[in-house]
């Protein structure tokens, strides 16, 4: 029996909770589990990158998401799911992984965009989130 759902989204690609957004409600309602939707703000990769943008940036950034992320969840989600947001900045599966063990969940609902010869099976993250979560995965196709 599952009893926390982690549901990773990105607010700014739908593929990436279309289909998996019904799933990941389907099974919390089946169980009566609370959903975590989670959006990963990625970080900049090189520090020389970070050097572009404002000082300010990233705590701007992480106040737009939680907002966004907030009106999503109120948007999307039945108020018979007990579910809750949460918004990170970092490596986009490190940050899925470390959130899914901090919050306790027994599984990873997530959406992985159709593969590309060099992908074979899963796109990057969903690939390395699959690899190292100590939780199951549960991989939905757009």
């Amino acid at each position: 029996m599952t009893k926390s759902i982690l549901l990773p989204i990105d607010l700014n690609q739908e593929s990436s909770w279309k289909q998996a957004l019904p799933v990941a409600l389907k099974m919390a309602k089946a169980d009566d589990a609370k959903l975590h939707v989670l959006c990963v703000i990625p970080d900049y990769g090189m520090a020389v990158v970070g050097s572009f943008f404002p000082s300010d940036y990233a705590s701007s950034a992480m106040a737009d998401t939680e907002k966004s992320l907030t009106e999503f969840v109120k948007n999307n989600i039945p108020a018979e799911i007990n579910a809750e947001s949460h918004a990170q900045h970092g490596t986009i599966y490190k940050e899925i992984l470390s959130a899914a063990d901090d919050l306790k969940c027994d599984l990873i609902v997530m959406a992985s965009h159709r593969p590309e010869t060099k992908d074979y099976l899963l796109g990057p993250n969903a690939a390395r989130v699959v690899r190292h979560a100590k939780q199951s995965v549960f991989v939905v196709r757009e």
